[in-house]
């Protein structure tokens, strides 16, 4: 697993391309992440780095997370990720993770979580077609059978049924990266990301930098 960076849905927009077209893009103010923990196989099982990003008081944190956070000197971040690496040997406790700009042109994968809809039905949620609509039918958007008869007399788990849509964890793999601009720390891609504006994204791809 590569290190991964975090950062905010800021929202769409639209530019034109060298060729006048218009391409729609959504702009997502990314890091600095500061690294917050050292996971190593000798003391963890396994090698991994944590990062935290988002700056907060302290008063948004419980005293556990507040001390978590001072053993690493890091400032007091409201979001912390753990990423698996296979070395820790190049990384350091109050590392800054930032984002590359010679990203330009590259593609990433984006996870976060996606727009929550509510409840709904078999339709919507599970793309399933109607029932027929003429000669008397009462089954225009009824699930219809679920069961199994009487052997073995249940319904299976993961049935397809209605429930809640959206609000879960999406990723958009190979967004291509439109600009970057540093100065301001804004990543801008082509297409969409999960969730609304203001919503916590991971970023992944190999070519994060690092600085110290």
């Amino acid at each position: 697993m590569t290190v991964g960076i975090l950062g905010n849905k800021i929202g769409m927009t639209q530019i034109f391309d060298d060729d006048g077209n218009i391409v729609p893009v959504t702009i997502i103010r990314v890091g600095p992440c500061v690294i917050t923990q050292i996971k190593t196989q000798e003391n963890h099982g396994y090698n991994a780095i944590q990062i935290g990003y988002g700056q907060v008081p302290p008063r948004k944190l419980t005293k556990p997370e507040l001390g978590h956070l001072e053993k690493a000197n890091s400032p007091i971040l409201k979001y912390l990720k753990e990423f698996t690496v296979e070395e820790t040997s190049d990384f350091s406790l109050g590392q800054l993770i930032e984002i590359d700009e010679n990203l330009t042109g590259k593609t990433v994968n984006i996870s976060g979580i996606s727009i929550g809809k509510g409840f709904a039905g078999n339709q919507k949620r599970n793309n399933f077609r109607r029932g027929p609509m003429t000669h008397g039918s009462k089954n225009h958007r009824a699930p219809g059978s679920i069961g199994a008869c009487a052997t073995p007399a249940r319904v299976f788990p993961g049935k397809k049924m209605a429930g809640q849509y959206g609000n879960q964890k999406t990723t958009i793999r190979n967004l291509k990266v439109v600009q970057v601009d540093k100065d301001q720390n804004l990543l801008i891609v082509k297409g969409s990301v999960p969730g609304k504006p203001g919503n916590l994204l991971t970023i992944k791809t190999s070519n994060i930098s690092k600085t110290s």
